[in-house]
């Protein structure tokens, strides 16, 4: 994908977490990261246990940071 001059390109954050049982890095905007934070504070979750129900609920075709984004939007839609 190309870039275009002076268009600040999006810096991704990268976590770790076991889920399953299994180490695993993901990497998602800082914006991304702040609402599933949020989420968390407001379900009483720790992120990986977030993210855990996330990735169950998952299609099995979509990436997990894919779905962390869609759940992310859907939060903040919701309001």
């Amino acid at each position: 994908m190309a870039t275009k001059p002076g268009v600040a390109q999006p810096t991704l954050m990268k976590r770790s977490l076991a889920l399953s049982g299994h180490r695993t890095s993901i990497a998602l905007e800082a914006e991304f990261w702040d609402v599933l934070d949020q989420q968390c504070t407001v379900k009483g979750l720790s992120l990986a246990a977030l993210v855990g129900q996330i990735d169950a609920a998952r299609p099995p075709a979509r990436p997990l940071a894919s779905a962390l984004r869609l759940y992310a939007l859907a939060a903040v839609r919701a309001g």
